[in-house]
């Protein structure tokens, strides 16, 4: 996979402003980093607004400039700010997606359009954070704001984020209130905001917030999570929507829901990559998005005829069968569109589940054929080890290596498999498959989770799709019930959305297990789970999959073309960051451990980057591991430590956190640490002890 090419032939000649202060009515100040023609005080421009927590002056200032360069050099303002708290902004940031910080956002939305180079209109644009943001300014609807591109992002921020998966809490959610808590305890910048540097550091360390805990004790789907949902309202969002996502990214599901629930113009596009920008996304093929976005925003922005919104409304990369791997430069594959959303074309096919089959559910009988007596279902009792769930790769990659998930056979062997014969022909398939289930367990909490795979004549098993039920959350996320054990129930468990063709001579294998470590914490106690299956007439088990039908229009899609960018500026590495990622079993204790490593061991090695333009080293270096025995799922055991230092000169800081979650029978127990240092002197030392209620989790 090749590098982007960078752009010097930009249309426009560039000016940019370092920094600028951009007052807010209560007083704060927000800090902005702008890139515009030169000439557009002159002759003003629409601008674009970038909105996130993530240090424009230096951590992120490697990715900011090739992009927001790029629109400059387009005609266009680039606005990249710092969220309230973070960067060199002023004030405190206590959480993602606060009121707060949607308030700001209209108030910058306002400041922008009426500067003399901004000719009124706005648009909006981020990935992750930047890109949930983007989709909530647009449902304030400030009056200004025209058009947004969001990527890698939610409409709902309890069924689809780094917290909750069907009900089941993330370790994600660990490792990233983990990492939003070490970045947002960093300082400003002194060269930026001079000496009121060390008291806003210091407000900030005084007010931090131990982000894991906090949304670990929001377990359902209540009003916590309901703000910043779009999808509570999609009728808010009237400004044009461009959703782009990734299949390796751990938030592609909500690019078809926006398709199918906003009523605004809108578009939705999804590649094989991970949680990145699509001209440097991995998996490969990565494309011209910068291209894609001035199209956009020339269209939305300027009202140019692009072509654009003539186009499908839903392009995707439907990928081909592929060997399991550790990570993939390129996905193989092609490119597929529909023009609506949910598509008409897409086609339901049911097969049933018989202890160890998936086949096909039985046609309807002909009026002159002769009724077959349904079989009778058959009851399958199961228990997975904890260590279900080794093979699964990350919940969200992000193009780094060892992200993939493995061959599923480990993983296989721990659960209830149901295979397919061979296919005689090509199948593919486009949207969500859906499992449903009849079931029963042996205790008041438990979770299931359902893969679908591809296997391949030598036996290879690559994982498709998956999902996660919280059992308790059969009825729905905002009020969970514990389970009646021995009762059967029937529950539907919706597998992640994707585009894939299985081959022929491949199978389809459906697995099911009870726990899914270490994506999922496990439920407090080992579960037996009863799969009831083998009813002919469809009354116990099934697997639904979307079939996409052939289109001979796909041929003629539009190319997307090859990726570029504009200059950035030199990043000189002055050390080596080794990086591993392992699994190891324990033979003393039947432990298994996964750990992912980018220091050399226990935040023992170095790693520094200089940037030459401001003058600053910049190191980061973290220590991610999961810990659980094969038997007991109260020795799962989560662990992030990361230290990350900035130096100018005789300037240095460093900061270290320890988060650690423990499972307890009634309780999550969540130690933190926080420690800052300027130089060789101790600045503030903070701990946290918690133990958080395990409600029906």
């Amino acid at each position: 996979m090749g590098r982007p090419t960078v752009r010097h032939d930009l249309v426009s000649r560039i000016r940019e402003i370092e920094n600028v202060f951009i007052p807010l009515s209560d007083g704060c100040r927000i800090a902005a980093r702008l890139w515009m023609p030169d000439d557009a005080q002159e002759h003003p421009v629409p601008a674009i607004l970038e909105y996130i927590p993530y240090r424009k002056r230096d951590f992120m200032r490697e990715r900011d400039e090739p992009i927001h360069r790029y629109f400059a050099g387009h005609g266009y303002a680039a606005v990249r700010v710092d969220i309230r708290g973070s960067g060199d902004s002023d004030g405190i940031l206590t959480d993602e997606y606060t009121v707060e910080e949607h308030r700001d956002a209209v108030e910058l939305i306002e400041w922008i359009a009426g500067q003399p180079w901004c000719d009124g209109s706005v648009g909006m644009m981020g990935i992750s954070w930047g890109g949930f943001n983007a989709l909530q300014v647009a449902a304030l609807r400030p009056p200004a704001l025209k058009a947004v591109i969001t990527l890698c992002s939610t409409d709902d921020r309890y069924a689809d984020d780094a917290h909750y998966m069907g009900g089941c809490l993330l370790n994600e959610n660990v490792q990233w209130g983990a990492i939003l808590m070490t970045y947002n305890a960093l300082p400003p910048d002194p060269t930026i905001v001079g000496e009121r540097w060390r008291e806003m550091w210091l407000q900030r360390l005084e007010h931090a917030v131990p982000f894991a805990d906090l949304w670990a004790r929001h377990p359902w789907r209540g009003a916590y999570w309901r703000h910043g949902s779009v999808c509570e309202d999609y009728e808010a969002i009237r400004c044009a929507v461009y959703a782009v996502g990734g299949w390796a990214d751990g938030y592609s599901n909500a690019v078809p829901r926006l398709l199918s629930g906003l009523r605004c113009p809108r578009k939705g596009l999804i590649g094989p990559w991970a949680h990145n920008f699509p001209h440097n996304g991995r998996p490969g093929p990565s494309i011209g998005f910068l291209q894609e976005a001035v199209r956009w925003w020339d269209c939305w922005l300027r009202g140019r005829e692009t072509g654009i919104m003539d186009e499908p409304i839903y392009r995707v990369w439907m990928q081909e069968s592929i060997a399991p791997a550790p990570q993939y430069d390129e996905r193989p594959g092609r490119w597929v569109a529909e023009s609506r959303w949910p598509s008409p074309r897409i086609e339901t096919r049911r097969l049933v589940l018989h202890p160890g089959k998936l086949e096909p559910e039985p046609s309807e009988p002909s009026e002159t054929s002769e009724p077959s007596e349904p079989s009778e279902t058959v009851a399958i009792s199961f228990s997975s080890p904890q260590t279900t769930g080794v093979a699964a790769g990350e919940w969200c990659a992000f193009g780094a290596d060892g992200e993939m998930p493995l061959d599923q056979r480990p993983d296989d062997g721990r659960s209830l498999v149901f295979d397919g014969e061979p296919l005689t022909e090509r199948l593919e398939i486009l949207g969500a498959p859906m499992v449903e289930l009849e079931l029963a367990a042996d205790a008041p909490v438990a979770t299931v989770a359902v893969r679908l795979n591809e296997v391949a004549p030598d036996g290879a098993s690559t994982r498709v799709t998956y999902g996660l039920l919280n059992l308790t959350h059969r009825d729905g996320h905002e009020r969970p019930s514990p389970l009646e054990p021995g009762r059967r129930y029937r529950v539907r468990v919706q597998l992640n959305d994707v585009a894939h063709a299985f081959s022929p001579g491949h199978q389809l294998r459906l697995a099911i297990s009870s726990s899914y470590w270490p994506i999922a914490w496990p439920p407090p106690a080992a579960v037996r789970l009863t799969v009831y299956c083998g009813a002919s007439d469809g009354a116990a088990s099934l697997l639904e999959l979307p079939v996409r039908p052939p289109d001979l229009g796909d041929a003629a899609l539009r190319e997307l073309g090859l990726p570029e960018v504009a200059p950035g500026s030199k990043h000189q590495p002055l050390r080596p960051l080794p990086f591993r990622r392992t699994v190891e079993r324990d033979l003393t204790t039947d432990e298994v451990v996964y750990e992912l490593s980018s220091d050399g061991g226990e935040l023992g090695g170095h790693s520094l980057v200089r940037l030459d333009e401001i003058d600053m080293e910049l190191g980061y270096r973290i220590v991610k591991r999961h810990r659980i025995g094969e038997t007991e799922p109260l020795t799962a055991h989560t662990e992030i430590l990361q230290q990350v230092e900035m130096r100018r000169g005789d300037w240095s800081v460093r900061v270290e956190t320890k988060v650690r979650f423990a499972a307890e029978r009634e309780h999550l127990h969540a130690t933190t640490e926080l420690v800052a240092h300027e130089g060789d002197r101790l600045v503030s030392r903070r701990e946290w002890d918690e133990r958080i209620p395990r409600k029906l989790f």
